[in-house]
């Protein structure tokens, strides 16, 4: 565990010194969500329904832009090698990977989540639904996305097929949060398709860094 905070603390340092990249994947959410809401601005009712739906849509595709960069530069530098060789689990440093990018793209998102449901006139009610299914589905999205960065490592323009993996495995994940939406938006109880989102995203959590790790060994 010491040896995992430590490798989680050197992430972060590294995430935050590269800082503008960090930024990049909120900046185009940010974008994405305001051309949402110039282009439904005469159709305040539409735009009230699909508002929520919408910022899940921009989460998953802001996503992508930083899953790229993710594995890349270790790969290109050799530490992956040196993490490879190193006494201690190379698991450590996937999860450390994994937790970093979830810090630093899925949790930040969701605290930006109730300003991007302002800015698309989201009904006060659904914001709690959003939060939630945005907190719960969000780990999954990293752990399936640093999945996909890691079989594209090795490529020198790994970007379009990366995201030709990614999509068609986040779809289980947008069909549990629009069901705890649209739960939300019919005012029923929304705990059970929470907690189908929940499983879904301890699923990935447990599994994917097994499959992460053994591409990225097979690159080396």
């Amino acid at each position: 565990m010491k040896h995992f905070l430590h490798l989680l603390q050197q992430q972060l340092q590294v995430l935050w010194r590269n800082r503008h990249e960090m930024w990049q994947p909120l900046f185009f959410c940010g974008l994405m969500i305001s051309l949402f809401a110039v282009a439904f601005s005469h159709e305040p009712a539409q735009l009230r329904a699909l508002g929520a739906p919408l910022i899940w849509l921009a989460a998953i595709l802001s996503s992508l832009l930083s899953l790229e960069r993710l594995f890349r530069s270790d790969y290109e530098h050799g530490l992956i090698e040196q993490h490879l060789v190193s006494p201690f689990p190379f698991m450590g440093y996937v999860l450390a990977k994994l937790m970093a990018h979830w810090l630093t793209n899925g949790l930040l998102l969701v605290l930006l989540s109730p300003l991007l449901a302002a800015a698309l006139s989201v009904s006060s009610a659904m914001v709690p639904a959003l939060l939630w299914s945005l907190l719960l589905g969000t780990p999954a999205l990293s752990a399936i996305g640093a999945l996909g960065a890691a079989l594209t490592v090795g490529l020198p323009q790994g970007g379009l097929l990366l995201s030709l993996l990614i999509l068609p495995l986040t779809i289980p994940v947008l069909i549990f949060a629009l069901a705890v939406l649209e739960a939300s938006a019919a005012q029923l109880p929304f705990q059970g398709q929470l907690a189908l989102l929940a499983a879904f995203s301890v699923c990935a959590v447990m599994l994917s860094p097994w499959a992460i790790s053994a591409s990225l060994k097979i690159h080396h």
